[in-house]
C-alpha cells in the first residue's frame, strides 16, 4: 500500500510532502521483547516505552529488534478451507449462515447496489474530514495514474506501454472490534481513478444488519458499485467465486485478520483465477523525530496505529538532541486517555520502542532495515539524510 513521507516545519506547518511508493511485502509483525528474554539484555534508556540507543547495540541486537514472529498458517488453513468452499457450493446462503455464526446478524439480502442507496446523514465535521481525505488521497493517487508510452525501438518497430483498469475488483473493508471508513476511501479512490468498472466493497454488518454509515459515505464518494454486508473468509470467498447476488471480482484488496489473509492466500492459488494485492499483517509504524518536530503529532502517528489492535507495531526512532521524551510521554497518556480504543494502544505499545540516534545518518542505517509498513518523518531535514537509502523509495520534487 502507498505511504506518504510528512515533514513537518518549525511552526508545524504542513509542508508539501515529497511521495514515495512502498512495495514491500508485508511481513508478520513482532514483540521485540520477545527474544530478550532468551539472555539477549539490551542497555536502555529510562522511557515510558522500551528505549535503546543505537550506537550501544550489536549487530544481534539490532536483528532482534528489526524480527518479527512467522505465523503458521497451517491450522489457519485448515479453518478456512472449508469455508471457501462452501462458499463456492452453496453461494450467498453459506454467507448468510456464516454470518449469523461469526457476527451473530442474520440477513435477508447480503449484498446492497449502492446507487439505490439513500446518502447517509453525518455530522457536517465528520462528513468534512471525509471530504478533505478524500480529496488528498485522490491527488496523491492520480499523480501515478501512467499516461501511454509509445517507443520506436528500431525502424518498423513500434513498442507500446499501455494500462489498462481491472473490469472488477473487491475491497476487503474490516469491521468487528473497529470501523475502518479511512480503508475505505484509499481502497476505493485508487479503483475509481483506474477507472474500474465493478467496485464491490466488503464489510462486516451492524448488529442491525445495515452498513455503517461512515463507511457508506466513503463508497457513495468514491464510485463503489457494491456492498457486500460480510466479513471474514466468508465475504472473500463470496467475491472470489460470484455468486447470485455478489459480482465475481478479478483481484481483491484490503487487509484483514488471519482468516482473511488465510482465504486471499488459499483463493489466489484456486480455481478462483483471483489475484489479491499481499497477505496483509497487523499494522506497524516508524516515526522519525528530531528536535523541530511537535510531541503532539509524534503521539498522534504513534497511536493511530497502535489502537489498531494489541499486535500492532510501533517504532519512535529520535534523531540527534533537544527531543524531550517526557513532553512526548505525557502527550501519549493524555491522547491515549482519550481514545475508544485507549486499551488496545495500551497493549501495543507495550511491546514497542524508542530508539536513540546520533544523528539522521545513524538513523538511516536503522530505517533501511526495517521495513515497516507505515512511516512518518517528521525531522526537518529528513529527505536529505534519507535519500541515500534504500527501501524503494520514489522522492519526488514539488
Amino acid at each position: 500500500m502507498d505511504s506518504q513521507l510528512l515533514l513537518l516545519n518549525k511552526t508545524n506547518a504542513l509542508i508539501k510532502p515529497p511521495l514515495f511508493s512502498l512495495f514491500a511485502y508485508s511481513k508478520p509483525r513482532n514483540n521485540p521483547s520477545s527474544n530478550f528474554s532468551l539472555g539477549c539484555k539490551l542497555k536502555r534508556v529510562m522511557c515510558a516505552m522500551k528505549s535503546y540507543r543505537l550506537s550501544e547495540l550489536s549487530n544481534a541486537e539490532v536483528e532482534s529488534l528489526k524480527a518479527r514472529p512467522r505465523i503458521d498458517f497451517s491450522s489457519i488453513f485448515g479453518i478456512v478451507n472449508p469455508i471457501v468452499d462452501d462458499v463456492r457450493q452453496r453461494g450467498d446462503d453459506a454467507v448468510k449462515d456464516y454470518t449469523a455464526k461469526f457476527d451473530k446478524v442474520k440477513l435477508d439480502k447480503i449484498v446492497e447496489n449502492v446507487s439505490e442507496l439513500p446518502d447517509p446523514e453525518l455530522e457536517a465535521a465528520v462528513r468534512e474530514a471525509f471530504d478533505v481525505a478524500y480529496d488528498n488521497i485522490y491527488v496523491f493517487h492520480l499523480a501515478q495514474k501512467s499516461t501511454e508510452k509509445s517507443v520506436e525501438n528500431m525502424k518498423g518497430v513500434r513498442c507500446k506501454r499501455v494500462a489498462r483498469s481491472i473490469g472488477s475488483v473487491g475491497l476487503y473493508v474490516p469491521g468487528g472490534t473497529a470501523v475502518l471508513p479511512s480503508t475505505a476511501l484509499m481502497l476505493a479512490v485508487p479503483a475509481q481513478i483506474a477507472g474500474c468498472k465493478t467496485v464491490v466493497l466488503a464489510t462486516p454488518p451492524s448488529q442491525d444488519g445495515s452498513i455503517c454509515k461512515e463507511v457508506l459515505y466513503c463508497a457513495k464518494k468514491a464510485g463503489v458499485t457494491h456492498i457486500l454486508k460480510a466479513g471474514g473468509a466468508q465475504a472473500i470467498s463470496a467475491m472470489a467465486w460470484g455468486t447470485d447476488s455478489c459480482p465475481k471480482v478479478e483481484k481483491i484488496f484490503g487487509p484483514g485478520n488471519q482468516y482473511v489473509t488465510a482465504a486471499k492466500m488459499i483463493l489466489q492459488n484456486s480455481e478462483a483465477m483471483i489475484s489479491i494485492d499481499m497477505p496483509a499483517g497487523p499494522s506497524e509504524v516508524l516515526v522519525i523525530a528530531d528536535s523541530y518536530a511537535s510531541p503532539v503529532h509524534i503521539a498522534a502517528d504513534l497511536l493511530s496505529q497502535a489502537e489498531h489492535g494489541p499486535d500492532s507495531q510501533v517504532v519512535l526512532v529520535v534523531a540527534g538532541d533537544g527531543v524531550d521524551m517526557k513532553v512526548i510521554e505525557v502527550e501519549i497518556s493524555k491522547q491515549r486517555q482519550s481514545l475508544p480504543r485507549g486499551e488496545y494502544a495500551s497493549k501495543a505499545l507495550s511491546h514497542s520502542f524508542t530508539v536513540f540516534a546520533h544523528d539522521m545518518v545513524e538513523v538511516s542505517l536503522l530505517f533501511d532495515c526495517f521495513c515497516l509498513d507505515t512511516c512518518n518523518v517528521n525531522p526537518e531535514v529528513a529527505c536529505f539524510a534519507l535519500l541515500g537509502i534504500g527501501w524503494g523509495l520514489e522522492f519526488l520534487c514539488l
